[in-house]
């Protein structure tokens, strides 16, 4: 266990990195192939990763150059503060979908338009853009704000993890 999160921790920025970037392509690919339209909410934990990645890649770009390889653990404090609201933002987004309180006010309009959306209202069908306080699919009764909310948290541990182990590395 000792050796698992000691390459966890030493690999860090390369989880980081790949994490992010899957995040981003399996939400991507619900909205493709799925069908599922992002929420106001859901765009915003996207935007989080997509800060996420340039972090972990300077980060793993600084840690090679010996001059400052030193100072990569401010990369591990920068995901995590990311990780982090990514984390609130999941928990305010999940807290909507079962009722906790109420879900922002721009949640009717975070629907990206497009042209067969168009062309039905010119057809007069009415158009309603994704809720934020409906979950439109669950997976072990978890949504998938839900399930982001649970991996942001891990995510954000891990990034504390890896800046307290990198800062006390000399």
């Amino acid at each position: 266990m000792r050796q698992l999160i000691h390459f966890t921790l030493r690999s860090w920025l390369w989880w980081a990195l790949g994490t992010a970037i899957a995040m981003l392509a399996i939400a991507h690919a619900f909205q493709t192939f799925g069908g599922l339209e992002p929420c106001h909410l859901c765009l915003q934990q996207r935007e989080v990763y997509w800060v996420a990645i340039p972090f972990a890649a300077l980060g793993l770009v600084v840690g090679r150059i010996p001059a400052v390889s030193r100072f990569d653990y401010v990369f591990g404090w920068l995901l995590a503060i990311t990780f982090l609201i990514g984390t609130a933002i999941a928990v305010r987004h999940a807290g909507a979908e079962w009722k906790f309180w109420p879900a922002p006010a721009e949640c009717s309009g975070g629907h990206t338009v497009t042209a067969a959306d168009i062309a039905k209202l010119l057809q007069g069908e009415k158009y309603s853009a994704p809720r934020c306080d409906v979950a439109p699919w669950r997976f072990l009764g978890i949504s998938m704000a839900g399930w982001n909310a649970l991996i942001s948290l891990k995510l954000t541990g891990w990034s504390v993890a890896f800046a307290i182990w990198r800062a006390r590395k000399p």
